[in-house]
């Protein structure tokens, strides 16, 4: 009986003398985001091109809204002629899509990305980037632990280039692969949906990209499985892309420029 009052007591000491406990979390400079990315559809009737330039401002982690920007200058320029396509803002705050002329990369020309805000220039590069076709997308059987949804993605490389690519499947899913294991060969791979995807309708994409968006999305991706969240928002750790401020180098941007030739493929997903 003294053993359980003793331990009571204890218990009591313990509970009174508990204080709330701040914790601060430490917050990094805020920088502009720059999310440039291109998709130009080329095989398909008519000829397609989707993305645009979409410009926020980091956040701190566990704020649940990111601040966009609406007060930018935007602009692409064709560095084989010096001809610019201006960009404003859309609709949708912070997203900025072509003024008047369609977008329409050409390959092996190089284009820059400028953007102004708050007095500096944030400039980027980039070509586009060929691809190839998805041969076929069918659903397997094969699970990785319990209920997963396989799917099983055919393409052929091309074997006179040394390829990278981005693999989108929807629902902000995405893979980098490269083919240094498949060169010019035709080849498959499964792909396992780990959420509950039966009857839903899917378009799966293949982007080409280069050796260094193929490293930097890599990155992302590893990012986002440890974290949670869509890969192409703003990373928890810094991660630089290639966008440089010619204006102040230390504030430099967070964010990638990227043109990619694309192929998709929809795809019904049985019950």
């Amino acid at each position: 009986m003294k053993k359980l009052i003793y331990i009571l007591i204890i218990l009591i000491t313990s509970i009174s003398c508990e204080d709330a406990i701040d914790i601060e979390v430490p917050n990094g400079k805020q920088r502009l985001v720059i999310d440039a990315s291109f998709e130009y559809y080329m095989d398909e009737n008519p000829v397609d091109i989707e993305g645009g330039v979409r410009l926020t401002l980091s956040a701190p982690f566990f704020d649940k809204e990111t601040p966009t920007v609406s007060d930018a200058t935007v602009f692409i320029t064709d560095l084989s002629n010096n001809s610019i396509i201006n960009f404003t803002e859309s609709a949708e705050p912070g997203f900025y899509t072509p003024d008047s002329t369609t977008f329409t990369p050409e390959f092996n020309t190089t284009y820059q990305l400028t953007v102004i805000y708050n007095s500096e220039t944030f400039i980027a590069t980039a070509q586009l980037i060929p691809t190839v076709p998805i041969d076929n997308v069918v659903q397997g059987d094969n699970t990785l632990f319990d209920d997963e949804t396989e799917i099983i993605i055919f393409f052929t490389d091309d074997g006179t280039r040394d390829d990278f690519y981005l693999f989108d499947f929807d629902f902000s899913l995405f893979l980098a692969s490269e083919d240094r294991f498949y060169q010019g060969e035709a080849f498959n791979f499964s792909y396992f949906y780990e959420d509950m995807v039966n009857g839903r309708n899917v378009t799966i994409k293949i982007l080409g990209i280069d050796e260094r968006y193929y490293n930097y999305a890599n990155l992302l991706i590893e990012q986002s499985e440890q974290e949670g969240g869509n890969p192409f928002q703003t990373p928890p750790a810094l991660l630089r892309g290639n966008i440089i401020n010619t204006t102040n180098i230390d504030n430099f941007a967070l964010g990638y420029f990227n043109i990619s030739e694309a192929n998709r493929f929809d795809f019904t997903i049985k019950e």
